[in-house]
C-alpha cells in the first residue's frame, strides 16, 4: 500500500511542477504579446491620453477666444455703419455698337506689272 500512495505522491507533485510552469510560461507570453502589442502602437503615431486631453484643452480655449473677438468685431462693426455711407455708383456709359466697334476692312492694292 505504501508504494501506491509514493506514486500517487509523485504523480500529484509532478502535475503541481507542470501546472506552474504553465502558469510561469502563460505569463511570460503574456508580457511579451503586450511589449510587442506596445511596439507595434508605438510605430503607429497614436497619442497618449494626456496629450490628446491636452490639445482638446487648448482647441476649447482658442474656439472660445473666437467667440469673443467675432462678438467684439460685430459689436465695433455694428457702431461704425452709421458713420460711413454708401456712394452712389456713376451710371455706366451706353455701350457702342458692334459694327461701329470693328473697322473696315481695307482694299488691297494691284500689284504693279
Amino acid at each position: 500500500m505504501q508504494s501506491e500512495n509514493r506514486f500517487f505522491d509523485d504523480l500529484a507533485k509532478m502535475v503541481n511542477g507542470v501546472a506552474g510552469t504553465v502558469a510561469g510560461a502563460g505569463r511570460e507570453a503574456e508580457a511579451a504579446m503586450r511589449e510587442r502589442a506596445k511596439e507595434w502602437v508605438g510605430r503607429m503615431d497614436f497619442v497618449s491620453r494626456e496629450e490628446f486631453e491636452a490639445v482638446k484643452q487648448m482647441a476649447a480655449t482658442a474656439r472660445a477666444e473666437t467667440e469673443a473677438l467675432k462678438a467684439r468685431l460685430d459689436k465695433l462693426e455694428s457702431g461704425a455703419k452709421p458713420a460711413a455711407a454708401p456712394k452712389p455708383t456713376a451710371a455706366k456709359p451706353a455701350a457702342a455698337p458692334k459694327a461701329a466697334a470693328k473697322p473696315a476692312a481695307k482694299p488691297k492694292a494691284a500689284p504693279k506689272a
